[in-house]
């Protein structure tokens, strides 16, 4: 049967024998709690008293638990530990529910690595809000130099030197031509036989926007001499292959519906592969909010655990 006394149990006087049990010492548990060593032991006393149990077995040279201390220690110990827990949870709710990750991307990035990388974010910290926007690389890349950006999914020939750049994976592009296009059903082409070739291009891979991914491509393989159709939209240049316009540089895991439907057809080029790097850009790490951070610190666990994803 519970006393009075005992439901009304001094947390202080808990905390105290606590300290006093996990330092196995009363001199140094008032030292950690910056009491005074008497303090400390009558304090120890009045708890002993209103359990009416001992609880230490003491003298000047030995100290040692009794049954009963040990087991009540045992609780002590559980119940300051989830007090802490308790602690953290409230120290961090208010950053987890205001926290939000803004990121750029460019237009149908298909990668398991990101959506691994927003699925593990998300179920570490599930109050966190995501917003994206999608731009070109180089508007990416100058959005984040300007300070009006802070994290971008990019294409780039090579890391930049005055931001923070992480190599996520290689992304593959292959030439496409449709169903009615002459080259279609053929296993393999030079490169050479596809430079006069009409060519459907992204318009502002026509401007002279060196990170831009088509004009990057498009630059490497001297591809589209000869324009034949312009867009800004990635499902709009496939459609314009597909209906035939010309061969066009699309990639390869956003192609794989239409390749299984027969709309396009990917013409295999014997002497020259096409490919480009897909780069985490972002701000330094001070500009970057703790959101932000973790999101990043995530992205290069994931490449330390998965290099195979790279």
């Amino acid at each position: 049967m519970i006393t009075q006394s005992q439901s009304d149990l001094n947390w202080n006087l808990l905390r105290m024998f606590y300290m006093i049990a996990k330092e196995q010492s009363i001199t140094k548990a008032a030292r950690q709690l910056g009491l005074s060593q008497p303090s400390v032991s009558n304090a120890l006393q009045k708890l002993e008293a209103q359990l009416d149990c001992q609880l230490v077995f003491r003298d000047s040279r030995h100290f040692e638990l009794t049954t009963r201390g040990d087991k009540i220690f045992q609780e002590c110990r559980d119940i300051f530990h989830s007090a802490e827990r308790i602690s953290l949870l409230v120290r961090n709710a208010e950053e987890e529910e205001r926290g939000q990750v803004r990121y750029q991307i460019i237009s149908n990035l298909v990668s398991p690595m990101l959506d691994e990388l927003l699925r593990l974010y998300h179920q570490r910290y599930p109050s966190v809000a995501f917003q994206s926007e999608v731009q070109n690389s180089q508007s990416i890349v100058r959005s984040i130099q300007q300070g009006r950006g802070t994290i971008g999914f990019c294409l780039l020939a090579k890391p930049l030197v005055n931001l923070p750049s992480i190599r996520l994976f290689r992304e593959e592009f292959l030439v496409f031509c449709g169903a009615e296009h002459p080259l279609f059903g053929q296993e393999t082409v030079a490169l050479r036989d596809l430079r006069h070739e009409p060519f459907i291009s992204f318009a502002c891979a026509t401007e002279g926007m060196g990170l831009e991914p088509m004009s990057v491509l498009r630059e490497g393989t001297r591809l589209g001499s000869r324009i034949n159709g312009l867009s800004t939209n990635i499902e709009e240049v496939r459609r314009m292959i597909v209906a035939g316009l010309g061969v066009g540089i699309l990639p390869l895991m956003t192609a794989q519906d239409d390749i299984r439907r027969g709309d396009l057809w990917p013409l295999k080029i014997t002497d020259e592969a096409i490919g480009a790097d897909v780069y985490l850009v972002h701000a330094p790490r001070e500009k970057l909010s703790p959101s932000e951070q973790k999101f990043v610190d995530i992205a290069e666990e994931l490449l330390a655990l998965y290099p195979d994803m790279a």
